[in-house]
Order: structure tokens, then C-alpha cells, then sequence
């Protein structure tokens, strides 16, 4: 039953976390009142945009077509795992 923890699917939503180039507005979050935006800076120092935020399939598309319409490339695209109670207890 641990495998279904974390199966994916297309109306479940996920946690995500998704770099873009330059420093947006954090008003610019206003369009999912879950998201955050951290700005923050690249390893060779390029500013950069870490978006925040839980969606699902259909959602997660609607952000990157906002951002590409924006003209703004990707960086990256990761899904983050969430941390289960039973997790916690076997780490300390």
C-alpha cells in the first residue's frame, strides 16, 4: 500500500516547485492564492523565481502556459514529495 502514497494522477493535486529567470512580483501570485513566489538567486548568480505551489494536472498547464505566454523559459520543474507522519518518526 506505500506505492499508492504517492501515485500520481490527473485531478490530484501535487506539490510543486518551478524556477523561472528574474524576480516576479509577488503580487503575480494573486492568480492561486496557494502559491508563493521566493526570489532568489542562481549558483552563477542570475536572479531567479522559485513559484510554490499545489496543483493539480490541469492547473499545473495553466501556469506554464501563463508563464510562457510571459516569454519567461523554465528552469526547472520538480515535484515535491510531501512528508508523511511516519516518515518523520522513522528519521528521528
Amino acid at each position: 500500500m506505500k506505492q499508492d502514497r504517492y501515485k500520481l494522477t490527473l485531478d490530484r493535486p501535487v506539490s510543486y516547485q518551478i524556477t523561472v529567470p528574474g524576480h516576479l512580483d509577488e503580487s503575480w501570485a494573486a492568480w492561486n492564492g496557494k502559491m508563493t513566489i521566493t526570489a532568489a538567486w542562481d549558483n552563477d548568480g542570475t536572479a531567479v523565481s522559485i513559484l510554490s505551489c499545489v496543483l493539480d494536472q490541469a492547473a499545473l498547464q495553466g501556469l506554464l502556459r501563463r508563464l510562457y505566454a510571459l516569454g519567461l523559459p523554465l528552469i526547472s520543474v520538480k515535484r515535491v514529495e510531501p512528508i508523511q507522519a511516519d516518515d518523520l518518526k522513522r528519521s528521528n
